[in-house]
Formats: C-alpha cells, structure tokens, sequence
C-alpha cells in the first residue's frame, strides 16, 4: 500500500519517498518514521511510542529525536515553524496531520493551538550578532529575557520550560530570545560579558517596536532585567524576578562563593557536554534535584545543544561576576520576587536581598527545591497564579 499526501507519495514495499516523479533521499530511520507517524495518523503518539517503534526502545537523547523528526520534517517539506504535515503537541508526542489520499484527514480537535512551535525571526545587534527571537500568544506584550541556556525551538516543546511558555501565552504576547552564544544565535561570538548581555535585549526590545511592556526575568536574567528597568523606567510596566540574584557567586563578600565559583567553572571546562563525564549528572543534581527522568534528560542533553564549552564558561564567569544592587532602589514599578526556599544554585537570601531594596517589591517563597519549580510540583500552580495576578493589575 502507498501512501500519497500532497504531492509525496510514501512507498513501504520499495522502501521510497517521492516528491512526483523525483526520488527524495531519505535516511532508513527518517523514513520509518514517516511511516509509523503516516499509519498513526489518527492519532498523537507518544516520544516513547516512536523510539520503541524506530529504535527498538533503545534510550535516545531528546536532541536525537527531534533532529529525526526535524529530518522527516525537510523530507517532506514541512518545518518546524510551518508544522503542516507533522504537528508537535506539547508533552504529548506527535501527529501526521496531512490530509492522505483516500483516508480520513487526521483529527486537530486533539491539539491545542499554542503547542504549535512560534516562528522564528532575527534581529542583529550593533557589532553584528544574529539574535533568533520567537513570538507567542496575544495580549499584553511580556519580554522574557535570555538567560545562560536558552533554545527557542528546544525550550517551546521541553518538559522544563514548554509548559511555562506556553501557560504564559494564553493572556499574553509572550516575547523570547536567544542572546548570543546560545541556542539559534550566533555562537561565534568571541569574549562575552555582562553588557553584552545588557546590548542584547536592547536589540530585541529595538527591532520589536515595543514602547511599553512586563519584563521576566530568570536565574541571571534577572540582573539584566533590573538593570534594564533601573534605565527605562517610562518603559517597564511590571517587573518579575524569578530565581534570580542582583549579585553574583563572586561578589557576595564570601569566600566560600569564590571558591564554588571557580571549582564549578573548572568542572565546566572538563566535562561540558561530554556522556561520559560526572559533570553531567552533578549539573541536574545542582539545578533540578527534585525534576523528573524526563526533564533531567532535557537538562542535561541542553549542555550539548545550548552552547559550546567555551561559551558556556565565558558566560559562566561574567554571570559570577554581575552586580547591579547599586540599582535596586532604582526600581520604581510594580516588582515581584519568586524564588524556590530550598534551591542550591542562587540561595533564597539573595531573593530576599533584592526584595528588600526593591520599593514595595512583593516577595513570595516556593516550597521547592528546583531552580525553577517544575509542572509536576505543588508549587507550580502558585508560581503561576502570582505571575498571572501580578500581571492584570
């Protein structure tokens, strides 16, 4: 039996894709999936479903994976923005959508609008850096700014930070980048330093025409935030601070951050993004002690795909190095604080150091201790409630 959807025609007993007459070179694993995904048309399957059909239930990275389906996607001249063949569904799997000839089209009543992964755009800075930047939902503009491991198109469908971006869509127009170095942008960048940071949501905030807008920012992304608030005050309506610190490891007048400091970046150098290195499992340990398999898999395969070793600790070391708390009685917005009590990455006192400097910041404590509290925790559901009421008034 073959399968014909648009101008393709699938071929299981030849073992051939073909686009009209001309033959579409497809690797065997590629072509499997598009086979199973085609006779499950009916239906979402699941990531484990796929990997038992294609790899024999064989343990696969995520980046694996989606570079399969990003490989079945150019087959058929779908993409991952475009998604008219084949439809990621958030936390859920994946569905061929296409309409096939001589059967029922796939059923979309399943999938939810905001799973579709945003479009990617680009923007470049003065020295002339690349920035990919996505935009989802409707609704008051709200600005996430960058922070150290950031992938648009892996973040949006990624058990850590997909349901966060996709909640925040549904009241807002969600606004996201990837600074350079990371993800989508260039990674070619030479030295990195705070104002890069700094320069890089800039050019973001620039090539999107925003006059007025909510600013989130997470882990360090928080510092550039407050130091972008503290200098466009007319510009800020609503500040969010979540995770985050106004000091770095190094700069908190403490011997024993200096020395964590500089052993985490000597652990980086060894064993960035390598299987075999401990440094893996010790950076899931560190950030999402309390995470799932399924999100620990995620966090550790980012080290691959988010940045290279020597990116990430030149990043690593100007974050140690930030300090804008002479800014923080700059702040004159609506402010709010979150932070997980029991998270090891940033302690809770640098939280509560900044929301006591901060006029009339609100402070609210998560009974976590991840450093971003997690879908599956009772804390979410707070987190998410205080964001989303802080946000209407």
């Amino acid at each position: 039996m073959t399968y014909e959807f648009g101008p393709y025609t699938l071929d299981p007993e030849r073992y051939e894709l073909a686009r009209g007459s001309e033959v579409v070179p497809t690797e065997p694993q590629v072509f499997a999936l598009l086979e199973f995904l085609i006779k499950n048309h009916d239906r979402v399957v699941s990531k484990d479903e796929v990997i038992e059909a294609i790899w024999d239930g064989r343990i696969v990275s995520d980046a694996t994976l989606s570079s399969r389906i990003s490989a079945a996607r150019q087959a058929v001249g779908d993409s991952g923005s475009r998604q008219t063949v084949i439809r990621t569904v958030s936390r859920r799997g994946f569905q061929f959508i296409a309409q096939i000839d001589g059967q029922t089209p796939s059923s979309l009543g399943e999938i939810e609008p905001e799973t579709s992964s945003p479009q990617i755009r680009y923007c470049s800075t003065p020295d002339g850096i690349d920035l990919p930047y996505a935009i989802s939902g409707q609704g008051p503009t709200l600005i996430k700014v960058a922070n150290w491991l950031n992938h648009l198109e892996h973040d949006w469908a990624s058990p850590m930070w997909g349901p966060l971006f996709q909640t925040l869509s549904r009241d807002s127009s969600l606004l996201r980048y990837d600074s350079r170095g990371v993800g989508l942008a260039n990674w070619e960048v030479g030295d990195i330093g705070f104002e890069d940071f700094v320069t890089d949501l800039e050019t973001f905030i620039e090539a999107n025409n925003q006059a007025k807008f909510a600013l989130l920012g997470i882990s360090q992304g928080a510092a550039i935030a407050i130091d972008y608030a503290a200098r466009n005050p007319d510009r800020v309506t609503h500040l969010i601070l979540w995770g985050g610190f106004a000091r770095g490891r190094r700069m908190r007048g403490n011997e024993d951050n200096r020395a964590e400091s500089k052993a985490f970046v000597t652990l980086m150098r060894q064993g960035w993004g390598k299987e075999t290195s401990p440094f893996r499992d010790m950076f899931a340990a560190l950030y999402l002690p309390e995470a799932s398999s399924e999100q620990i898999r995620w966090w550790t395969e980012i080290q691959r795909t988010g940045t290279s070793p020597d990116n990430a600790v030149l990043m690593r070391e100007a974050i140690d190095n930030i300090d804008v708390s002479h800014l923080l009685k700059k702040i004159g917005m609506p402010t709010l604080v979150l932070h997980s009590e029991r998270e090891l990455v940033s302690p809770v006192s640098e939280a509560r150091f900044m929301a006591a400097r901060i006029p009339h910041a609100r402070f609210v404590s998560l009974d976590s201790a991840n450093h971003l509290v997690m879908e599956q925790e009772s804390a979410w559901k707070r987190a998410l409630h205080e964001v989303q009421a802080f946000l209407s008034n």
